[in-house]
């Protein structure tokens, strides 16, 4: 008889295998993709190393440049977390769109200039640092500086993601006035794109957000974060689905820090800590969808159980597809 295998042997990554999976799960409008992209631990999984070799070295910028398009061989949408630091320049877009499949969409964040009331007091703010942010919820800007320049490759888009994070009670007094603001920024933006709203106070999580979400037709984006409930219990509030599309981000267990998830998965090469209950949500999230007829993009991140391409592997994996 053969040998049992070791007990942390891995069965190898199978790339082909996944691909054919989540381009069925594409095809019943389900979209299954990572975070970013842009991750040398997932080489032998996702990636080919010896297509980035320079004279038999491993080019890291050659990676970073070339590695979405093998990227598209696998997954049908990626998230694009770069956008939520700066607006990128209008010919950062063309670089972008043409390094990768054309079938590929992106979920684009929008950048923090937008989605910050007050800036965070920490180092990389500078001067601005515990400032109020003047461009807080600004609609002309944001058409200005990010929709307009990406016009021509609105069909490339599946999302904009606004990320607010966790608002102290000296940004909103009330969170009804985060709503009432919402609302009025919302209205304003052009209807030709899709929107999302990613909130992290759990007091958010109530009629009045989601029915403003609803009026616009923005989708509220189920996300996994240290101070959010967990997916399981955001997926039991059915008012929560407020458009035609929904949106999940599966980013951290609830409770974990994340830098503490940073150090602790760091390099994402691997699964670390698995995380059952999370991957089960996010089956559901599938089955609701699928039964409902709507479009769902889900995001895994590499702070969820280690390595996000794995993840993915282990939550489609048994999954019946048309």
């Amino acid at each position: 008889m053969p040998e049992a295998p070791l007990f942390n042997e891995r069965p190898p990554f199978d790339r082909a295998r996944l691909a054919h999976r989540l381009a069925a799960l594409a095809r019943e409008n389900i979209f299954i993709g990572t975070s970013s992209w842009k991750y040398e631990g997932w080489c032998g999984q996702v990636y080919t190393r010896e297509r980035y070799l320079v004279r038999g070295a491993f080019s890291r910028s050659g990676f970073e440049k070339r590695c979405l398009q093998e990227y598209s061989e696998t997954f049908p949408v990626v998230g694009g977390d770069f956008s939520f630091y700066r607006f990128p320049p209008p010919d950062y877009w063309p670089e972008l769109f043409a390094g990768a499949a054309p079938g590929l969409r992106f979920a684009l964040k929008v950048p923090e200039e937008i989605t910050v009331k007050v800036f965070p007091k920490h180092a990389r703010y500078g001067a601005r640092a515990g400032a109020a942010n003047p461009a807080f919820l600004d609609a002309a800007l944001l058409e200005e500086a990010l929709l307009k320049p990406l016009e021509r490759f609105r069909e490339r888009i599946c999302a904009f993601i606004f990320e607010f994070g966790a608002f102290p009670a000296s940004a909103y007094a009330h969170l009804r006035d985060f709503v009432r603001d919402l609302d009025r920024f919302l209205a304003a933006l052009p209807r030709r794109f899709p929107y999302s709203v990613e909130v992290r106070n759990p007091g958010l999580l109530a009629p009045d957000y989601f029915s403003c979400l609803r009026a616009h037709g923005a989708a509220h984006v189920f996300n996994a974060w240290t101070g959010m409930p967990e997916l399981a219990a955001q997926l039991r509030i059915r008012e929560a689905f407020t458009a035609g599309f929904t949106v999940c981000r599966a980013l951290l267990r609830r409770g974990r820090p994340y830098e503490a998830a940073v150090k602790m998965f760091s390099p994402y090469e691997e699964i670390r800590d698995p995380y059952p209950e999370g991957r089960a949500a996010i089956r559901r999230l599938i089955d609701y969808s699928r039964a409902q007829g709507i479009a769902a993009f889900i995001f895994v991140n590499n702070r969820f159980e280690g390595n996000a391409p794995r993840t993915i592997e282990a939550i489609v994996g048994d999954r019946p597809t048309a």
